[in-house]
């Protein structure tokens, strides 16, 4: 290839990638939300994470989203909080937080993005989970809200824990058994 012909595509490059612009976000934990929903024999039950962190870096070109180049959320595991000290004791034994200290999602890639009204966006997105040991790809699917200098993420996501290797746990001699699916739905919001 001639000389002039590299010059000519790294200038067309360069043109192309002109109007994509690259912003990174962190976690708000306080203004953050991330709720576990599940069942048991007697009642249902949520638990809520008071102690989360994340990173987000999405790509605007000319003010429509094109990409998230990094998602990554944590969520310190002795963090999950159900107002009940049996139950976060129980909770926390089925985690095996002595060992696995944090929840943590990365996200792999995006699928897909489509845009719902002028500042939402829905994003189908591929990531991997890891929980208690134990890591797996998931599926999310996200709506994601740009508003000046913060980018909420609201969802949901059914989980089946013992996909993890984890046993639903239970209370009272084990007359009182949560089902082994539970929902997470979050409402996450990124400042820079």
């Amino acid at each position: 290839m001639k000389p002039y012909s590299n010059f000519r595509i790294l200038i067309a490059v360069l043109l192309l990638s002109f109007g994509v612009n690259a912003q990174s976000y962190k976690l708000n934990n306080e203004a953050s939300d991330l709720k576990i929903d599940g069942t048991s024999n007697i009642h249902d039950w949520s638990i809520n994470a008071e102690n989360s962190s994340g990173v987000l870096i999405t790509e605007f070109d000319e003010g429509k989203l094109e990409d998230i180049g990094k998602l990554q959320f944590t969520v310190v595991s002795e963090s999950l909080m159900s107002g009940k000290s049996g139950m976060d004791k129980n909770t926390y034994k089925a985690l095996n937080t002595n060992k696995y200290k944090e929840i943590t999602y990365n996200l792999k890639k995006v699928n897909t993005i489509e845009k719902i009204s002028a500042d939402t966006y829905k994003v189908r997105s591929t990531g991997t989970l890891h929980i208690a040991g134990t890591k797996k790809d998931i599926n999310l699917i996200f709506d994601l809200k740009s508003n000046n200098d913060q980018i909420i993420l609201t969802g949901e996501h059914k989980l089946n824990m013992t996909s993890y290797g984890i046993e639903a746990p239970t209370a009272m001699f084990g007359t009182i058994k949560t089902g082994e699916e539970v929902l997470i739905k979050f409402e996450t919001h990124f400042n820079k």
